[in-house]
């Protein structure tokens, strides 16, 4: 096992202490022209960040002749109410905002002008709510319409009647992500079954148990990971500290309220709530300036980076199993399309709903979000370099990544007039052709090239030992003493 070291976090906290005021005062884009909907990292829901792409790259067209065999769909789930434990967090956050208001109210009068109409009385929209962490209807929608796109965008993979071992739907045993996969079951068969007005038919989704699911929480049984994840979350929080420092004195200053860091983070967490569950941008967000938004966006942006992401190997690494499982289905769809087997008689896709620690895994494991070099740094396993800070622009984005719904499509095709490959690859990302660097930044691959440059340098890694052996290293000096110092 193989940990960055800490130095490299330490000098990039001491350059954001450096470079924050800085940042503070650069200028932003007019607020009319700022939709923080689309600014939320990871809580953005999908309608709001679906179609920004990368507008540099030009999609390769799909060439004639070539028809798509088989589909692999790595999905998260849809939008989904706050978790229990974060519904507590607001009602601490009304109950501290009751006292801050209550003090303005017993100091200076003009102070009072400064403090949004709507704090006064303001309480959690999730008040009193037991349970949490649900698929909502926003997500439903999400999850449903894109099951309706995926079947018109692909009608020869989606024209067989309907059966398990021809469609395979699996979920994590996680109720919204379970729930995700009806929603989008739901829109990809409709009007294909007697069921009600809608035509609706049953399908079978299958799960495997949290305590051995590898395929997609391979992080729940991965407990290198979890050690590494709980040696880094510290280092994480003090690079949040500095931006959240400056930004709790800036709001202070401007309205006039004694806000600690805690109120502005759960400022920050109710803002991105309020935005994407309830369209609300006028309470919570309005309290933060554009640039502020995107400071705070990109602190959220690092800890996937650092936590999911490419900030160390082990993050994706542990996906193996998973990837493996995409290019196994892609090889017997080969199998099966070279016998000439007869239709409704093998598999054609096989979809899969899960998390965010899901999705950015297995990004990462596809090689996509990479600028210049760093295909390369990653085949030799080398630390990259944390995403640019605002206004400085960057690939790695946690609304584009992995937003409500974020998805990777892998498109199998049938090229029989090609003189180079009979068989390519497409990645579609949110349902956008996205370039892999490890095919020389294009959308559509040979799957011979596929294999050997993006899935064989991952496939040396075995899950088992990658998880659950520990290495000379941690034997010799605990990881969480080693990064923290």
């Amino acid at each position: 096992m193989k940990y960055s070291s800490s130095e490299r976090y330490s000098e990039m906290a001491t350059a954001t202490l450096l470079l924050l005021c800085a940042s503070l005062l650069i200028p932003s884009m007019a607020d009319e022209l700022f939709d923080v909907r689309r600014h939320l990292s990871t809580v953005s829901r999908y309608g709001a960040v679906k179609d920004i792409a990368d507008n540099g790259f030009v999609a390769s067209s799909i060439p004639d002749g070539c028809s798509a065999i088989h589909l692999n769909l790595v999905a998260r789930h849809g939008t989904r109410s706050p978790t229990k434990k974060r519904m507590r967090e607001l009602e601490s956050l009304a109950n501290h905002m009751e006292v801050l208001l209550r003090d303005a109210r017993n100091g200076k009068q003009e102070s009072l002008q400064q403090i949004p109409a709507w704090l006064w009385g303001w309480q959690s929209p999730w008040k009193g709510k037991q349970k949490g962490g649900e698929l909502i209807s926003k997500g439903e929608d999400e999850l449903y319409h894109l099951g309706i796109r995926t079947r018109e965008r692909f009608p020869d993979l989606f024209n067989e009647e309907y059966h398990p071992d021809i469609y395979v739907i699996k979920a994590t045993q996680v109720p919204r992500a379970s729930a995700s996969a009806v929603a989008f079951g739901i829109g990809l068969f409709n009007g294909r079954g007697s069921l009600g007005p809608g035509r609706h038919r049953a399908f079978s989704v299958t799960t495997e148990s949290r305590a051995s699911d590898i395929l997609l929480r391979f992080y729940d049984c991965c407990q290198n990971y979890k050690d590494y994840r709980e040696s880094q979350e510290p280092m994480v929080n003090k690079l949040k500290e500095p931006i959240l420092d400056e930004i709790t004195s800036a709001l202070v200053e401007r309205y006039q309220l004694n806000f600690t860091r805690q109120d502005i983070a759960s400022l920050w967490f109710l803002c991105k709530q309020e935005a994407s569950l309830l369209d609300i941008v006028n309470q919570a967000c309005s309290l933060f300036s554009p640039s502020e938004v995107a400071l705070l966006e990109w602190t959220d942006d690092l800890e996937v980076f650092i936590l999911k992401g490419y900030g160390e190997s082990i993050n994706y690494r542990m996906g193996v199993p998973l990837l493996q499982d995409v290019v196994q289905s892609m090889e017997q769809a080969i199998k099966d399309h070279e016998e000439h087997r007869a239709p409704g008689t093998y598999e054609k896709a096989r979809l899969r709903f899960a998390h965010a620690e899901t999705v950015v895994p297995f990004s990462c494991l596809l090689g996509l979000f990479l600028e210049g070099s760093e295909f390369e740094q990653i085949q030799r396993e080398e630390a990259l370099q944390l995403p640019p800070k605002p206004p400085q622009k960057r690939s790695w984005r946690g609304s584009i990544v992995a937003p409500f719904t974020g998805n990777n499509m892998l498109v199998l095709y049938s090229c029989p007039a090609n003189n180079s490959s009979n068989y390519f690859v497409q990645v579609l990302h949110n349902e956008v052709p996205v370039p892999m660097p490890g095919c020389y930044n294009t959308n559509f691959c040979p799957f011979e090239v596929f294999k050997e440059r993006v899935v064989n340098p991952h496939l040396k890694h075995d899950y088992h030992l990658l998880c659950n052996r520990r290495s000379e290293k941690q034997e010799s000096k605990p990881v969480t003493r080693s990064l923290m110092g």
